[in-house]
């Protein structure tokens, strides 16, 4: 007999059971289109040439030494993320009202963060788009939350932004309510508000009094321009709201493992700064007591030297551009094939994610039959496509598409 003989059994988490179907798959035409992470168009990794430069150069750091950080990481890193987020002349970074914590990648400043509207500023309800990345449910529940409600966010039947569903549901919800908003590059929908639909979504959080957190996992990623990624959380800063904002730098930096985030804090008053650092010190002492260091010092090493910071720029236009190109090939091939449907929204979508639309059955059959694999909600990585594939999975999701039709 154990004691833990009453653990119940919990469901696999679908992305990590769907690599590991694909890896043990020995069809040689399989294709992995659920991962999250870049792939080159030779499907594998790619380690920035920039970030091995900073590598080389940390490395050859006699000075350097591995004692711990602080409980609120490297500052140096925080200030040039919260400073390349939200841009060096904005007001908040002018008047020091905005502030970084370094965190465990984008999730840990998340959970951070939402630890600390739960705990300390006494927030209870929280909204998340529909769909969103299932994340964000685990993460505000586990900070003891048990108020989560969604807001519309997907048109199914037009494949586009719900926006008007999205301010009702907005205007409905409970003052001091936190939002949960996509800088940039939704995911799972690759689909963004326009400049004028963000003005339309923070004039609703601004009547309601509600509160904004950000999740913004893809600058420079999305488009390949760091200002236009980071427009909608910029816009808020400069309408004077208060918000919280997590950094991840997973992917345009191609640090996956490294777990290195930033949590941006905005407020208006900065006398109150010393109180929630002070707080948040607390929650992150008695969680994993101190970040590490290494990703932190690649990133900051990068983005303080001017010529690093240029030749990293190049690097996540490459990388978006790749992705740009993968979506056009597509679509074009799926027009070529007089596949039903409209297929627009594959180049309309941005970022690494597109919300294909396709329905159970046939995401069923392309991972059965074709050896293609891809969550159930028809979302692929397009990162997974490239110029050796994109016409085999174009055929297979034309094969499927005229197989099994939408009843």
């Amino acid at each position: 007999m154990s004691r833990f003989g009453v653990v119940e059994a919990a469901r696999p988490v679908e992305i990590f059971a769907l690599s590991k179907a694909y890896r043990e798959d020995t069809n040689p035409k399989k294709v992995d289109l659920g991962i999250g992470a870049y792939r080159t168009n030779e499907a594998v990794p790619w380690v920035l040439p920039v970030v091995r430069k900073a590598e080389k150069y940390i490395s050859n750091d006699e000075s350097l030494n591995h004692e711990y950080l602080g409980q609120l990481g490297l500052e140096k890193f925080c200030q040039l993320a919260t400073k390349m987020l939200l841009g060096e002349d904005s007001a908040p970074v002018i008047e020091n009202r905005a502030f970084g914590i370094q965190s465990l990648s984008g999730t840990g400043a998340l959970r951070v963060g939402a630890d600390f509207l739960s705990r300390c500023a006494k927030f209870s309800t929280v909204y998340i788009s529909n769909p969103s990345w299932p994340n964000h449910h685990l993460l505000f529940r586990h900070a003891g939350f048990d108020d989560i409600r969604t807001y519309r966010y997907w048109d199914a039947k037009n494949r586009t932004l719900q926006i008007d569903g999205l301010l009702e549901d907005l205007n409905d919800a409970p003052e001091d309510s936190i939002v949960v908003l996509h800088v940039c590059a939704h995911n799972p929908t690759g689909i963004d508000p326009t400049v004028e639909q963000w003005k339309q979504i923070a004039d609703v959080i601004e009547k309601r009094k509600l509160f904004p957190f950000f999740d913004c996992a893809y600058q420079g990623f999305a488009s390949g321009d760091l200002e236009r990624d980071s427009y909608s959380v910029r816009y808020f800063a400069q309408r004077g709201f208060e918000f919280f904002c997590a950094q991840s730098f997973a992917k345009n930096f191609g640090l996956y493992n490294e777990r290195i985030g930033n949590l941006t804090v905005v407020v208006n008053n900065p006398e109150v700064i010393v109180n929630i650092k002070a707080q948040v010190t607390l929650i992150i002492r008695g969680n994993y007591s101190n970040p590490p260091a290494y990703g932190a010092r690649i990133v900051s090493h990068v983005l303080s030297d001017p010529d690093l910071y240029a030749e990293w720029k190049e690097c996540i236009q490459s990388m978006s551009g790749r992705i740009q190109q993968m979506r056009k090939a597509l679509r074009a091939k799926l027009v070529e094939l007089k596949t039903p449907g409209d297929w627009s929204h594959i180049t309309s979508q941005i970022g690494m994610f597109s919300y294909t639309g396709l329905n159970a059955k046939q995401v069923e059959s392309l991972v059965k039959d074709y050896h293609i694999y891809l969550p159930k909600d028809a979302r692929i990585s397009i990162c997974g496509l490239n110029t050796n594939n994109v016409e085999y999975v174009a055929q297979a999701i034309n094969d499927v598409v005229n197989n099994f039709p939408d009843q």
